[in-house]
């Protein structure tokens, strides 16, 4: 009997899903296992594969359409199997549609891998032939914008499926975004640099030569538009002709674009560096970060760049009766879709959510000892925030009231524990999640953390490894702070900071003698953690972390 495929829900946050790519076409025989088809969700482009085997007899949802959960995405059955009552009960075509119509853009796939996308979007009538419309794809859950950082192809470029179009920056990292068609990049609609509402016309592919002035100007998706080409590359020359204090240095055309990764061009822009002279190592000639620190200037540019300090050097001496000491300077740098959602979450933290915060001293002479003895483990390596971790996980199942979230109407009690652990990177701070955590050995929660603050710093982080934390912990003190506040990472009711250890007198038993303790702060959210409740947990928490050994229990 045939089986209805539903759209999947692939996120917890995830209202509809895109059909990127069909993996297999009306009339092929499915196994179960087998990739269906390539899921564009709100966090990420995921593998859906079939848990039915039989015939692919229908396909509700084409290739570049989006549609709500569980809507009508498939049928799998016996070949010849009658489908229409199916079809006609679904949330997909009317099934008086010819069969023809389900077969005819996975055909065209095969033969022009370009066109059958461009026949399942909004202006596929207007479109020429084997054209595609490419949109600024939404790449985070929280994404409304993105930013331009790279482009990696220019127009007039072939692009195969697979290549990496461009690096496009958004509110939680900087992201590689790859091409799902085939065929030569014939306009960008978004410059580097330059941001664009989620669904903006980022570029157009198509067969070489194939006239495409004013369709970035007539497509419109989600009420986005953007620039026709044409008026796009004509900004471009006026922008390259007006730039004349890098006249000489700078390329004027879009042919002779300059490609470098965005911590390069940081770094060149630091060092005052002009990218145009260095020759890059990475593919297809990119300037990388290795490139712009081991250029060395040529006598020529030294030249060129010193001779203007010369000629206003010589009337300083002999005119001018002052000379004065400094002069000011500013720098206006554009705030990164990171930054942005940062400063939005964290005021809505503060400013919605009624913080209070706790603070005690623990005392980890025995933290110290225990974390000495299980590093002569062989391959074992573990931390003091690895400690501290563990212990939170311990003591959120104690008091599992800390562990909640807030609603409007209710209180939502977790009895999972996932901590987010707060990492610094570039452009701002992620918060990777480690999922169950009281069910991870210390051990195991270094291994985590070490592997999960590697991606964050390498912006390799998945949307699904920042995401369903419970409680997060923030930890200074690797810089010598002693001890800091910190805004809830909402929809957490609590955050900890941990501030560094110190060696000071202590007073033990009467007598003062030297001891190593470390400050830990509690912020809470009093809707639903009361000063009691906070109280409770920093006590077993301290009692973890000055017995060690009860972890280990």
């Amino acid at each position: 009997m045939a089986t209805k495929i539903t759209m999947p829900r692939l996120s917890d946050t995830m209202t509809e899903g895109t059909v990127a790519t069909w993996l297999k076409k009306v009339g092929d025989t499915v196994k179960e296992g087998d990739i269906l088809a390539e899921i564009e969700t709100d966090k990420a482009t995921m593998e859906f594969e079939s848990f039915n085997a039989g015939t692919l007899l229908y396909i509700g949802i084409p290739e570049g359409e989006t549609a709500p959960v569980d809507s009508l995405l498939a049928i799998i059955g016996k070949e010849g199997e009658d489908i229409s009552a199916m079809i006609a009960g679904g949330a997909a075509p009317a099934a008086s549609e010819p069969p023809k119509t389900e077969t005819a853009p996975t055909e065209s796939k095969t033969e022009a891998p370009i066109e059958a996308k461009s026949e399942s979007t909004p202006a596929a009538t207007s479109l020429p032939k084997g054209v595609v419309v490419v949109t600024m794809p939404r790449l985070s859950d929280t994404m409304t914008e993105g930013t331009v950082a790279t482009w990696l192809k220019k127009v007039g470029d072939e692009v195969k499926e697979g290549d990496i179009l461009a690096e496009i920056e958004t509110d939680k990292a900087t992201m590689e975004f790859e091409s799902f068609n085939a065929g030569t990049l014939l306009s960008i609609g978004i410059q580097e640099g330059q941001s664009a509402p989620v669904d903006s016309v980022l570029a157009i592919i198509g067969p070489a030569g194939t006239d495409v002035s004013g369709i970035a100007e007539n497509y419109k998706k989600g009420g986005a538009s953007t620039p026709a080409p044409k008026a796009t590359e004509e900004a471009v020359t006026s922008e390259a002709t007006n730039n004349t204090s890098n006249s000489q240095l700078t390329a004027s055309s879009s042919t002779d674009r300059i490609f470098a990764s965005p911590l390069a061009k940081q770094i060149a822009k630091d060092k005052g560096i002009n990218l145009s002279q260095i020759k890059g190592s990475g593919e297809n000639g990119r300037i990388t970060k290795s490139d712009v620190e081991n250029f060395t200037p040529s006598a020529q540019v030294s030249n060129q760049t010193q001779q203007p300090a010369t000629d206003n050097q010589q009337p300083t001496t002999s005119v001018r009766p002052f000379v004065p000491a400094g002069e000011t300077s500013t720098e206006v740098v554009k705030n990164s879709q990171m930054r942005k959602t940062i400063a939005i979450r964290l005021s809505e933290s503060i400013f919605t959510a009624p913080h209070f915060y706790l603070t005690i001293e623990v005392a980890m002479d025995e933290a110290m000892k225990s974390r000495a003895a299980i590093n002569t483990i062989p391959d074992t390596k573990v931390s003091f925030n690895d400690m501290v971790i563990k212990a939170c996980a311990m003591a959120l199942k104690r008091h599992p009231k800390v562990n909640t979230q807030w609603q409007a109407d209710a209180i939502i009690i977790n009895h999972h524990v996932n901590i987010g652990v707060a990492v610094a990177v570039e452009d701002g701070l992620v918060v990777p999640v480690l999922k169950f955590t009281d069910q991870m050995t210390l051990t195991q929660i270094g291994g985590s953390v070490k592997d999960l603050a590697g991606k964050a710093k390498a912006k390799k982080l998945q949307p699904s490894e920042m995401e369903g934390s419970t409680f997060t912990v923030s930890n200074l003190g690797m810089f010598g702070i002693q001890s800091f506040t910190s805004i809830i990472n909402q929809p957490n009711s609590a955050i900890l900071s941990v501030g560094a250890i110190e060696e000071k007198p202590v007073v033990r038993n009467g007598q003062i003698v030297v001891g190593n303790t470390m400050m830990l702060t509690l912020a809470c959210d009093h809707r639903t953690v009361d000063g009691a409740t906070g109280a409770q947990f920093l006590q077993t928490l301290r009692q973890y972390l000055e017995n060690p050994v009860t972890m280990l229990a």
